[in-house]
C-alpha cells in the first residue's frame, strides 16, 4: 500500500552557507556519491531525471522526481534550507527527504532514515575536515555472503576494531593495508573511518536484505579510484570468504 513519508533533520556545521551549497550541488561525491549538478534555475534538470522546483543559492534548494524509476517508490523530494550563523562563519541546515513508498513501507522508511543520519554526518565530516579539496570516489559491495545478520560484525572484526571502541577513538585499522584513523561513526548499522586524506564508509545494508557496502571518499592529490575499489573489493570478498 502506498504511503507518504517525511524524514527531517536539522544541524549546524563549521562551514559557510556557500560551502554547504557547493557541497550539495557540485560536491556530492565528497559525502554521498557523484551526481550531475542541478541546472541553476527552477524547472532545471537534476540527477536521475528529477527537476529543480526551488533554487535560491545559497539558501534554498528543492529537487523533486515524480517518476523515481523503482517499484517501491513513486515520488521523491529532497529539500535543503541553509541559513548563516555566527556572522556567516557557520551554517544551519534543515534537510527534508519526503515522498511516497509504494511497498514494504516500514523497512524502506527505517533504511532511508538511518542512511540519512549517516550521509549527513559524512557531509559534516567533509565540510569540517576536507572542503574544498576535490574528491576521488570509489564504491563497492560485498558478496552474497554479506547478506546475513552478523555481516557488519565480520567487517569490524576483520578491521581489528575493539568491541568497545566508540566514535571519536583513534584506531589502527587492518584493511587492505594497515593505517591509522579516527573512528568517526559507529552504530549497529554503519561504520565511519576518517584518515588525513579520506573518509571510508561501511554500510551494514545486510539489515535491509542487501549486501554490505563500502564507499571511499579519497581527497589525496594522487588518489586513484580504480586502485581503491580493487583493494577494498578484494579485501571485502576475502572477509566473507573466510566467514563462509
Amino acid at each position: 500500500m502506498s504511503k507518504e513519508f517525511e524524514i527531517v533533520r536539522e544541524f549546524e556545521v563549521d562551514a559557510t552557507p556557500q560551502e554547504v551549497w557547493e557541497a550539495i550541488t557540485h560536491g556530492t561525491g565528497a559525502y554521498l556519491w557523484p551526481m550531475e549538478a542541478p541546472e541553476p534555475k527552477v524547472g532545471g534538470a537534476a540527477a536521475f531525471g528529477s527537476t529543480v522546483t526551488a533554487y535560491d543559492p545559497p539558501h534554498h534548494l528543492v529537487i523533486r522526481s515524480d517518476d523515481v524509476g523503482i517499484p517501491i517508490q513513486s515520488l521523491n523530494q529532497l529539500e535543503h534550507v541553509i541559513e548563516a550563523r555566527d556572522g556567516g562563519r557557520r551554517a544551519w541546515v534543515r534537510y527534508v527527504h519526503s515522498g511516497i513508498f509504494t511497498d514494504d513501507w516500514d523497512n524502506q522508511y527505517d533504511g532511508a532514515s538511518r542512511h540519512t543520519d549517516f550521509y549527513l554526518h559524512t557531509l559534516r565530516e567533509y565540510l569540517t575536515h576536507f572542503a574544498p579539496r576535490p574528491v576521488t570516489f570509489a564504491q563497492l559491495n560485498g558478496p552474497e555472503a554479506s547478506i546475513t545478520p552478523g555481516a557488519l560484525t565480520e567487517v569490524e572484526r576483520a578491521l581489528g576494531l575493539a568491541g568497545d571502541a566508540v566514535a571519536g577513538a583513534r584506531v589502527t585499522v587492518r584493511g587492505p593495508r594497515e593505517f591509522d584513523a579516527v573512528l568517526d561513526y559507529r552504530n549497529p548499522y554503519f561504520l565511519g573511518l576518517r584518515t588525513d586524506d579520506a573518509l571510508i564508509r561501511v554500510f551494514g545494508r545486510n539489515h535491509w536484505g542487501a549486501p554490505v557496502g563500502i564507499s571511499v571518499h579519497d581527497f589525496a592529490a594522487d588518489a586513484d579510484a580504480e586502485v581503491n575499489e580493487t583493494a577494498w573489493q578484494t579485501w571485502l570478498d576475502e572477509v566473507y570468504g573466510q566467514a563462509r
